[in-house]
């Protein structure tokens, strides 16, 4: 039997919606077997699932508006990882005409030359104009007081939050030979697997962890998570290379990449977190934390999943 594109995005959600299913009268189970006592790891995960529920429901109706509805989705979700990761860090009031640049000017524009697929520009728009652009706004108070320090915080915001997130709707606009699918399969894909090695190695980490792998950058990470999460990762990643132009080799190969590179996005950003002497991010997300604490892998493994595709495939 043969299934349109549309079709087959649809059985995928069915799928997603299904699996999310188990999980939750599974936490319902675990929450039942305690007499609904607090437990923190039981509670825990519990909130993750009810945050994808809410994050499923969001992107399901993002890709049913098309790629203007998933544009539109991911420059939300730039915009307050960007506040988050500027809140975190100091500011001063020199810094405000440069922050009204990022926010409203270089951000939407990187999403509108993302809409209208201007690689060529959208891929150095930030990297460099925005570089230029940044410390020259923040002249405009002749303060110079940790002058450095400033320009730097909004450009590595500006690199992380906005530039790197913006790759995932940017997978829309390849043109990849001899693969039939819907490129909303690739985004899919991108974002079962990684976000799939966070929950797996969570998981296998409080089952089987006892060695740690950082614990002076993130105590619950262990060695024995990290090895099992990338591991069925990316066997998740090759049970579903239909919905990729890869073969079997290709998909492993590519699974175990981009979790490697989700794991040391969420190091590095629980590095500035311990450097900043805080726990999540945010708020934003009940049981998550803020948009970064569930973007960090995704800002590291979606720039190298893009070009491996683009230059690549």
């Amino acid at each position: 039997m043969n299934y349109t594109n549309a079709q087959t995005t649809f059985i995928i959600f069915i799928a997603v919606t299904l699996v999310l299913t188990f999980a939750s009268c599974i936490g319902y189970a675990l929450k039942q077997r305690i007499g609904h006592q607090p437990h923190a790891v039981i509670d825990n995960l519990n909130a993750r699932i009810n945050a994808w529920w809410v994050m499923l429901v969001i992107l399901f109706g993002a890709i049913l508006l098309g790629k203007i509805g998933l544009v539109i989705l991911f420059s939300i979700i730039s915009f307050f990882a960007l506040r988050e990761f500027i809140t975190l860090l100091p500011t001063r009031r020199g810094d405000y005409f440069a922050l009204l640049i990022a926010f409203y000017f270089v951000l939407p524009y990187q999403y509108y030359l993302i809409y209208v697929d201007w690689y060529g520009l959208y891929s150095i728009f930030i990297p460099l104009y925005a570089f230029l652009l940044i410390p020259i706004g923040i002249l405009k108070q002749e303060d110079t007081t940790c002058f450095l320090e400033r320009t730097a915080k909004i450009q590595w915001g500006l690199m992380i939050a906005v530039f790197c997130i913006s790759h995932v709707p940017a997978l829309l606009n390849l043109n990849i030979n001899h693969f039939t699918g819907d490129n909303i399969w690739l985004v899919i894909w991108l974002i079962l697997v990684v976000q799939a090695s966070d929950v797996l190695q969570y998981v296998c980490g409080k089952l089987f962890g006892k060695t740690k792998v950082a614990p002076n950058l993130s105590p619950s990470k262990t060695l024995e998570g990290l090895v099992g999460g990338v591991v069925l990762a990316t066997i998740v990643g090759v049970l579903t290379h239909g919905l990729t132009p890869f073969n079997l080799w290709q998909a492993a190969l590519i699974g175990l990449i981009v979790c490697m590179f989700g794991f040391f996005g969420g190091l590095v950003m629980s590095a500035i977190k311990r450097d900043r002497g805080v726990k999540d991010w945010g708020h934003l997300i009940q049981g998550h934390g803020g948009m970064l604490d569930r973007m960090d892998s995704i800002c590291f493994a979606a720039p190298i999943y893009f070009h491996i595709l683009r230059y690549w495939w």
